[in-house]
């Protein structure tokens, strides 16, 4: 049975967040989020009798698309708890890639991440909520927020040289990655695949330390391997943490760095083309064991990772060699 919430007890469940100067305005409510674009900061969105007072769109976090809205995305207010949501409303959109040789179709599937948050339940390595269908059938997915920074975030805001990075910070760093590794093993086995992994997805949650996986929604068609899109991108986070962040070309040409030279086309990053994957050339100290498995991502790579247990087993034996 639906119960229609009135605007006077809407209100006081809101007025704490609403500015004075809002008292004598009505609240827009909304039921139907088909058209993401009209649900605005302030409104109210009701999703099987749970009132969320929306705050602001969700922008994109890196690569410098820091101001990019993401309108379907949305900042809000669980009414009945006080507690911040993120939710993620309906949004369609594809795109077609090519990573050595083999060409991927990517899309947006709501439909997919209910699935996951479903089977991801109380899994300490991912983001946790629930989805609810709207009135007019529109799979909504309402999720617990997490505090904390993005592990890009994290690297990028260390003060210090990348020698003394590899020795006190990585092998933190990569104990905790290869827990994110392991969760996206459970994913697999459970066959589904996150979809879109690169190193903004991993959250580092400031209340238990852990990472944490966000934002599957993403699908791809394959030809080839089921789990070939998500290796590639747990390749290029790799290497993101390797090298304390991207070790760019251009970066070494203009520092007129040593290494540039001895550089060929096989050592750099087979899906990002001006980053180097063969780490080792820059920075000689990173053991050979651990170059071994960056350069299964490089434009010369013989062979790509077909599971992740192949990697996991790659990155024990260095883990165990130091």
């Amino acid at each position: 049975m639906t119960t229609i919430l009135s605007q006077k007890v809407l209100r006081q469940m809101a007025s704490r967040w609403l500015a004075a100067s809002q008292s004598d305005h009505p609240l827009t409510i909304h039921t139907d989020t088909t058209d993401f674009f009209k649900i605005e900061c302030n409104d109210v969105l009701v999703l099987n009798n749970k009132p969320y007072l929306i705050r602001h769109n969700a922008k994109e976090g890196r690569f410098g698309l820091d101001d990019e809205v993401k309108f379907w995305v949305k900042r809000a207010i669980d009414l009945k708890t006080s507690n911040l949501k993120i939710i993620k409303l309906v949004f369609y959109e594809t795109f077609k890639t090519r990573i050595g040789g083999i060409e991927f179709e990517c899309f947006r599937s709501p439909k997919k991440e209910a699935r996951i948050l479903d089977v991801v339940a109380g899994h300490r390595n991912f983001m946790h909520g629930y989805s609810i269908e709207d009135e007019k059938g529109n799979i909504v997915r309402v999720l617990d927020y997490i505090y904390g920074k993005s592990i890009h975030a994290y690297i990028g805001s260390l003060q210090m040289d990348h020698r003394a990075y590899f020795y006190n910070f990585f092998p933190g760093i990569i104990g905790n990655f290869m827990e994110c590794i392991e969760a996206i093993r459970f994913l697999h086995q459970h066959a589904e695949k996150h979809g879109d992994i690169r190193r903004d997805h991993i959250l580092i949650d400031r209340d238990s330390g852990r990472y944490r996986w966000i934002d599957f929604d993403f699908n791809y068609r394959h030809r080839e391997n089921i789990y070939g899109y998500d290796l590639f991108g747990l390749g290029n986070v790799l290497i993101f943490l390797v090298g304390m962040g991207d070790v760019l070309l251009l970066d070494l040409k203009n520092q007129n760095h040593p290494a540039l030279g001895g550089l060929r086309e096989e050592d750099v990053n087979i899906v990002f083309n001006n980053r180097v994957a063969n780490l080792k050339k820059i920075y000689p100290y990173i053991p050979e064991s651990l170059n071994r498995v960056l350069m299964h991502f490089s434009k010369g790579a013989n062979w790509f990772y077909e599971n992740t247990t192949q990697l996991l087993d790659d990155l024990r034996e260095f883990k165990t060699s130091t």
